[in-house]
């Protein structure tokens, strides 16, 4: 199974299950952790979740890019919008979710991070949003989640160079709560749930839900205006090229550059 469950007391453990692609994200895999989360919602004797990667070197390296090579600016609009909706259903759960980052969170990895309440980092994990070096942007929130978690310029730091950072400058930056040794990530992870699962439920949701509300996680216009940006991306020279130079394992030659590009 791509996601594995694990029950600790009144915290489930919620596992990305393949690691041979450093986890990235399949239509089956959001189809698999959106049925979990609904489940583990709906269970009362369940009470915080852990969201975390399987492997030593990746949490969730973003969407599966052989799914978007050839996608159409529709195909790529309905897969952007299923990554959007799991990233809106994990911020608008009326359980709290803590993301145990343990290696790469990128692109769509990091976006479903950034949905979370809290995060946590190893010390080697890695971030970023690097969709520009694929031609494309972020179409999973993270236009907006990552300004709203840091700030507008670390932002555009990010998504416009498409650069990767390291655990203490995601910490400086806001974008993680704490930085652990990764041998001991998971256990933190786990016992800061727990605190939250102590908690009354009900008065839990509730702060959950209004602190959303302070940053403008109700608001559904800017979601929409990215999904838009991310499919109209699809079908350009840049978008192929991107693609494809991933796929191949070599620098991208986009329009307008008279030298490789290195990412």
């Amino acid at each position: 199974m791509p996601i594995r469950t694990e029950r600790r007391d009144a915290v489930t453990v919620l596992t990305l299950d393949r690691p041979d692609a450093l986890n990235a994200m399949s239509p089956e895999m959001l189809d698999d952790l959106e049925a979990a989360l609904l489940q583990i919602d709906a269970d009362p004797g369940q009470r915080a979740i852990v969201l975390t990667g399987a492997g030593e070197k990746a949490f969730c390296a973003g969407a599966d890019i052989a799914h978007m090579r050839r996608a159409t600016p529709q195909e790529a609009r309905a897969f952007g919008l299923r990554g959007q909706g799991i990233a809106d259903l994990i911020e608008s759960l009326g359980t709290p979710v803590v993301a145990a980052v343990n290696g790469f969170a990128l692109g769509g990895g990091c976006e479903l991070a950034l949905a979370c309440d809290v995060r946590l980092a190893a010390d080697s994990a890695r971030l970023g949003q690097p969709e520009v070096t694929l031609g494309i942007i972020p179409g999973w929130g993270g236009t907006q989640r990552l300004a709203r978690a840091t700030s507008i310029g670390f932002a555009k730091d990010l998504i416009l160079s498409g650069r990767l950072v390291k655990a203490d400058e995601a910490l400086r930056a806001g974008l993680v709560s704490q930085v652990l040794p990764r041998d001991e990530l998971l256990d933190a992870a786990v016992g800061l749930a727990g605190q939250m699962a102590s908690r009354p439920a009900e008065a839990v949701a509730a702060a959950k839900r209004l602190c959303n509300l302070a940053l403008g996680g109700d608001t559904p216009s800017p979601y929409a205006r990215e999904l838009d940006g991310f499919a109209l991306c699809f079908g350009t020279p840049d978008q192929q090229e991107g693609m494809d130079a991933f796929s191949e394992k070599r620098p991208p030659q986009f329009a307008g550059h008279a030298a490789p590009v290195q990412s």
